[in-house]
């Protein structure tokens, strides 16, 4: 039977990625929780390597926010900040395919069992929500016309889900879930500033997966995004961002459609970058 391997953030660390692969199983598939790029010393080494996976039919690829930031400066709607290394994929002669390529990646993944996202799920929403509303972002993404969503993407408002919301209020709210969010109320009304460890978040706020009465607290979730928490093992919740960019590593784990087993799962790991900046 084929292992899959869900992966945390590379953020742009080809070297980690490349290391990472030589470890895994050669007829292993895996499933990139988003952060593809940006911070790191190779994006768009990373991203031609991630599409040539993805294109052969090894490995998926989820969009996290600073791969629709790449979208956003892309599209020019965006410049790029003192972090970033993006610009050798606006400056090569592919971008036009790895951009596209990009668009056309999801924004969460199930096999109706498991649930893979970048940031978090909204406690209203279940299994099926879920990837409905991610659905309509890929949508907007695959559209003619993106570049409009890519400029109403940008807000913290609204911040709490209403099945009533439309248009790019909706949009917005469910990308800012599933890209960024850390930090909820009980009721589901996002915070993020905060992005420290689980007691961080202003009061009144718990970390998205702590919220009472979420509805995909029977699902298992793998997760990137936050790298102060490191590798997270709870019940039903992984999440797999160990901070590769910052010194820390990139982590590949087995993935399993039970979390009753996931203390035997394989874990495999690689140094991370030493970034100039981290402390």
């Amino acid at each position: 039977m084929t292992k899959i391997y869900a992966v945390g953030d590379i953020q742009g660390c080809a070297p980690s990625l490349k290391n990472l692969l030589k470890k895994l199983p050669k007829k292993s598939k895996l499933i990139f929780l988003g952060d593809l790029v940006n911070r790191g010393p190779d994006s768009l080494g990373t991203l031609r390597l991630l599409k040539s996976l993805q294109e052969s039919g090894r490995a998926e690829c989820i969009l996290g926010n600073h791969d629709l930031h790449l979208l956003a400066i892309d599209a020019g709607i965006r410049k790029t900040k003192g972090l970033d290394t993006v610009d050798r994929i606006l400056k090569a002669p592919d971008r036009k395919e790895l951009i596209n390529w990009v668009r056309n990646r999801p924004m969460a993944l199930t096999n109706g069992k498991v649930l893979a996202v970048h940031a978090g799920v909204l406690p209203q929403w279940d299994l099926q929500q879920t990837i409905k509303c991610a659905h309509e972002v890929e949508e907007a993404l695959r559209d003619k016309s993106y570049q409009k969503f890519l400029a109403n993407m940008y807000d913290n408002t609204p911040s709490k889900w209403s099945n009533s919301l439309k248009g790019y209020e909706r949009l917005r709210v469910i990308t800012n879930a599933l890209t960024r969010m850390r930090f909820c109320t009980p009721g589901g009304k996002m915070e993020f500033i905060s992005k420290e460890g689980l007691e961080s978040g202003p009061r009144g706020y718990l970390p998205w997966f702590k919220a009472p009465k979420r509805k995909t607290a029977n699902t298992l979730i793998y997760f990137g995004h936050w790298s102060t928490l490191g590798l997270l093992r709870r019940h039903n919740v992984i999440g797999l961002d160990t901070g590769c960019v910052w010194g820390g590593k990139l982590t590949a784990m087995e993935m399993s459609d039970t979390n009753k087993d996931s203390k035997a799962l394989q874990i495999i790991q690689v140094a991370g970058y030493d970034h100039p900046l981290r402390m």
